[in-house]
């Protein structure tokens, strides 16, 4: 008997420990960075110490670094996947492929040494292989040292020198930087063109540049009396050393990477948002831009308090947003786009790439493997600002975003959303996926638990999973929280296979002096589903069908409006209304059109003439 008890207490201390080991963790990279910049040649050195924890349950034997500008010369990944891809982004091309070496990119890698003693490393491409001379134990901090040299590339993606809006340098995924180490193991993923995975830490670099080259950059400027160009105090005088270069030092806490970008003749201005979060401003002296520029501040602040208020506080000090770059694309801390726009344009890519602070620098997806909760929840709240900010006035923000995703589903090129970002057969069906069909899944569930439902789910999901790697599960549980239903069928047919939500009335039939309306599930995918029905008097009546497997109900439908569930083997479904036939005048499918049926001609009764 006692030896039963203690057994028993002995696998129920295993199952605790199997549990435990499970629990989240994340590794921790802080650098330390000295960087000197020659702006005739665009080369640069820099000497790298980084303070590296492994908080995971594992020991580490070897660790990866991402080299991002090798992918900027003839013969890399990048350039092949250009050439030969059926719709190549016309941003890249073939330029890649006719760069001569004066123009290419390249990050070199000379010494590299971990708590003082010599690695051994090998560059493959955009990632360096390097093999511990003595392993990382878990919950051990290590100290890596490194001296580099780098190219920065004539501006061909996100990166780069000259852009086509004449700014001198957009340095962005400039240094050789720790690859991520999560449960899932190393994400050392060559740098194609698409997106990445990131370590959280802690940035202090000093930048040493031609005197004349203004700065914007990841962090808190740490010596802005010195250097002035607008950052200094109010009031106080410069003392800047007379050299031929000056070296600018910026603090950078909690971030996930390090951007920064310099020209000679950026304008910078500074505003203080109502909260406290001071924005910069830094764009070319080019009088044709220059209004839009200065309207676009306010616009700026108004965009940072709605996601203040319907995600979750920015928690930064400040935030820039800096002309360079081939569009525009989120940094910790700032973003880089193209300044020569109309001014609706530019208040759009401002309010996608400001939302990304949230939506990947804070609640910090593996954009590789679920690019579409970054690009797509970041398409879906920057619409709803755009359309308060902008008095748009739009009745559904996400029409757009609808249509996208139908021409998808219904083009025979769609991939599940589990595809890596990489590995999309087609350009356009990646972009479609990522952001349009991301963006859906938000709005749409929406429609599934209700709007209200969806707010507190953000808002929660902001509590709980920022400075964190969250997973598409993640979110998704705590939806299933917030509204108590089960969800676990809408992430799995939504992002993991191609199924498509197509609902149809299939009869409307008199008896008696009732009418019976049959219902038909041509596609696989199962939804709740929502009806209107008019009358010839005027009157209406809303219909609700709840999904089985969620085993819940939306609010705000009484159960004189609640049918029976219908399960999702069933492929079709039947209900009767309380009036003969002849007084009803139409019957819709889902008439708000947040349910994304590939099909809406058939959603409606009588049915629309061809």
């Amino acid at each position: 008997m006692k030896k039963g008890i203690l057994t028993l207490a002995f696998l129920s201390c295993l199952a605790v420990t199997a549990q435990n080991s499970t629990s989240y963790w994340q590794q921790e990279a802080n650098y330390k960075m000295d960087v000197d910049m020659n702006v005739d040649n665009f080369q640069y050195t820099g000497e790298q110490d980084l303070e590296y924890t492994n908080n995971s349950p594992d020991t580490l034997k070897r660790v990866f670094y991402h080299l991002f500008y090798n992918a900027f010369q003839p013969g890399s990944e990048m350039d092949i996947r250009s050439r030969t891809i059926a719709d190549p982004d016309p941003r890249v091309g073939a330029r890649i492929a006719n760069l001569t070496p004066a123009q290419q990119g390249y990050l070199r890698v000379n010494t590299l040494t971990m708590n003082g003693k010599s690695l051994q490393f090998e560059e493959v491409g955009t990632v360096l292989e390097v093999e511990l001379a003595e392993p990382i134990l878990p919950g051990e901090t290590v100290i890596f040292s490194l001296k580099f040299a780098g190219q920065v590339p004539e501006q061909i993606r996100r990166a780069g020198r000259n852009s086509s809006e004449g700014v001198a340098l957009s340095m962005v995924q400039w240094f050789p930087k720790m690859a991520e180490y999560d449960f899932e193991g190393w994400h050392a993923d060559p740098y194609i063109g698409r997106e990445w995975h990131g370590v959280w830490g802690d940035y202090d670099v000093k930048i040493n540049i031609d005197k004349d080259y203004i700065l914007g950059a990841s962090g808190i400027l740490q010596n802005a009396n010195e250097i002035g160009y607008g950052y200094q105090d109010e009031g106080v005088k410069v003392k800047r050393k007379k050299a031929d270069k000056l070296t600018w030092h910026f603090v950078a806490e909690d971030v996930l990477d390090f951007a920064w970008a310099a020209d000679p003749e950026y304008i910078h201005d500074k505003r203080t948002a109502a909260d406290g979060t001071v924005l910069h401003f830094l764009y070319k002296n080019k009088p044709e831009i220059k209004e839009n520029w200065k309207n676009l501040q306010s616009k700026t602040e108004e965009l940072l308090l709605y996601f203040n208020e319907h995600i979750g506080p920015y928690p930064w000090p400040q935030y820039s947003v800096i002309q360079g770059g081939d569009g525009g694309m989120e940094y910790a801390m700032l973003t880089l786009i193209t300044g020569e726009r109309n001014f609706g344009s530019l208040v759009g890519v401002t309010a996608h790439e400001l939302a990304h602070a949230w939506f990947q620098h804070l609640l910090a997806t593996n954009e590789s493997k679920h690019e579409w909760m970054d690009e797509g929840f970041t398409s879906y709240i920057s619409d709803l600002a755009m359309n308060e900010v902008m008095d748009q006035n739009q009745e559904n923000p996400f029409e757009g975003s609808y249509r996208s995703y139908t021409r998808l589903a219904t083009s025979g090129a769609e991939q599940p959303q589990t595809t890596h970002a990489d590995r999309y057969t087609y350009n356009a069906a990646y972009g479609a996926t990522a952001y349009s069909k991301g963006s859906v899944f938000l709005s749409q569930l929406g429609y599934v638990i209700g709007k209200e439902n969806l707010q507190k789910t953000l808002k929660r999901y902001y509590d709980e999973w920022k400075f964190k790697h969250p997973t598409p599960n993640d979110f998704i549980r705590v939806a299933e929280k917030v509204s108590g239903a089960e969800l676990d069928w809408y992430l799995t047919d939504w992002t993991r296979t191609t199924n498509v939500i197509d609902y149809a009335i299939q009869a409307v039939e008199e008896e008696g002096d009732q009418t019976r309306v049959v219902l038909i599930r041509n596609g696989e995918m199962p939804m709740p589903v929502e009806l209107q029905v008019n009358y010839n008097d005027g009157t209406s009546e809303e219909i609700y069908i709840p999904l089985q497997m969620m085993r819940w109900e939306k609010p705000g439908f009484d159960e004189n409006q609640t049918q029976e569930d219908w399960a999702w083997a069933y492929p079709t479904y039947s209900f009767m209304l309380n009036k003969p036939k002849s007084e009803v005048s139409s019957i819709e499918i889902d008439s708000s059109q947040m349910m994304a049926d590939v099909n809406r001609k058939n959603n409606v009764y009588p049915k629309p003439q061809q």
